[in-house]
């Protein structure tokens, strides 16, 4: 798994950062500032969001560093506002030196951390980056925690398909599992048939026999309430015989980020050792094209028994979340979550910042609310509008994975995959993006966490654990 450097040890010559706000600048001039005062009059620095200025002593050692925090307005538009400033610090270790309210300090130092974060697989990376110590009054090993989740995140989604398909997929999970004491198995190929998971093995058929399509199941802890996260792992969606045009296809590597996340969560839920029964199940195919492709005007039949009639072969990933969500369901969970790169609706609706979530317990929306802003980790409420049922009953068969109606596409995918979901007390089910679309402070361009950490934050309230 990709860490990172995390904190830096405590050191003594660490340079003391200063997080100033434009209102408190000329204040912090007279005082624990006063030495940078000429050099910032010197360089026009203002303590704006991502500024940051290094003020060097007589010798040219560096005596201070300084980021700027704006005010309150700018800072609502930024997620980790410490964090663009910090990415422009020279290699080197920092202490911060400004006191904040213990939730900011946290979601603050996550930030820095996630500076350090590159994709370097392919090519050599040159450079270091700044390093911080972690501040007094933060749980720097859950800091650690969640940057290590978000780094494995974002390796497994970047990561082309070529090296990230069904079996590599199998291969991180099987990892993951082994780090922390978990079983991790795999039904494959038409062992799929054979084990009555019929509308995975469709989707996945057409593929090359290395990237055959499997259903991955990983399990930890032995006492607990059961939460089951179920994660989309479609590895490369070429849309099937309704293909793609190239526009489309090109970030189609990252539509297994539904599976890239539930893993990072998992990894944040096993590392920490929340008091639960963990079941992580991730369908994991290629959508490809071949002589033996699953064709539009196909009626398959679930594992439920539910016949879903294929009016685009485009609309692969809840055929594959839906045979996932009733094996997830048999054992009645108390709480059953579903991530997934499902729908461009969803984009339409919220843009690629939010992480719009669909959930019939009160609760489940009432803790994520609360728990998004603390975890700079935004999500946003879709309804399952029920009145929007009649548009997944084609008539010929029970259900249909693309209504032609245009609408609401995001909704309609949500009420399908609910249909699989009889016998779990909680069911959520979140339509993210998995994807940073230009470079942000904290988050690099490319893959992306989205959802777990308020998931993180909001299941043992949730649970009662």
């Amino acid at each position: 798994m990709a860490q990172g450097p995390g904190f830096a040890a405590e050191a003594e010559g660490a340079v003391p950062l200063y997080f100033v706000e434009t209102a408190e600048w000329d204040a912090f001039l007279k005082g624990p500032g006063a030495i940078a005062a000429a050099w910032a009059e010197t360089t026009g620095f203002k303590p704006q969001i991502g500024k940051s200025l290094l003020v060097p002593n007589a010798d040219g050692s560096p005596a201070m560093a300084i980021v700027g925090r704006g005010d309150e307005k700018q800072r609502r538009r930024v997620r980790f506002t410490l964090a663009g400033g910090f990415a422009q610090l020279p290699k080197g270790t920092y202490a911060l030196a400004t006191e904040l309210p213990a939730e900011e300090l946290e979601m603050e130092a996550l930030g820095c951390l996630l500076t350090a974060y590159a994709f370097d697989r392919y090519r050599a990376q040159s450079g270091a980056s700044a390093r911080l110590v972690a501040p007094k009054g933060i749980d720097a090993k859950r800091v650690q925690t969640l940057t290590e989740a978000e780094f494995l995140t974002r390796d497994l989604v970047n990561t082309p398909t070529a090296d990230m398909g069904p079996a590599h997929l199998q291969a991180a999970a099987e990892t993951l599992a082994a780090e922390h004491g978990a079983s991790c198995s795999a039904i494959i190929g038409d062992a799929l048939l054979e084990q009555n998971f019929p509308m995975i093995h469709a989707v996945g058929r057409a593929a090359a026999p290395e990237n055959a399509p499997r259903l991955i199941e990983m399990r930890w802890g032995k006492s607990g309430p059961r939460l089951t996260l179920v994660g989309k792992g479609v590895c490369f969606d070429t849309g099937g015989l309704d293909i793609k045009p190239a526009a489309s296809m090109g970030l189609m590597k990252k539509d297994m980020g539904g599976a890239a996340n539930v893993l990072g969560l998992a990894h944040m839920i096993m590392a920490l050792g929340l008091p639960i029964r963990l079941r992580v199940l991730i369908p994991a195919v290629e959508n490809s094209i071949s002589g033996n492709s699953f064709r539009p005007q196909d009626i398959l039949t679930s594992r439920k028994g539910l016949t879903v009639e294929i009016n685009n072969t485009d609309a692969e990933g809840r055929l594959v979340l839906a045979d996932a969500l009733a094996y997830g369901a048999e054992e009645s969970p108390d709480m059953m979550v579903s991530m997934a790169t499902l729908t461009g609706a969803a984009r339409v609706a919220v843009g690629p910042d939010l992480a719009p979530y669909f959930t019939d317990a009160p609760e489940v929306a009432a803790e994520l609310e609360a728990a998004a802003p603390a975890m700079a980790d935004p999500v946003w409420r879709m309804p399952f509008w029920e009145p929007y049922e009649a548009d997944i009953e084609p008539g010929i068969a029970d259900l249909d994975n693309a209504p032609k109606s245009g609408f609401a596409g995001s909704i309609t995918a949500a009420l399908f995959l609910r249909r699989f979901t009889e016998g779990a007390t909680r069911y959520t089910h979140f339509d993210i993006y998995a994807w940073q679309p230009s470079a942000a402070p904290g988050r690099s361009k490319g893959g992306l966490g989205q959802g777990g950490r308020s998931l993180l934050a909001a299941i043992p309230r949730v649970l009662g654990v």
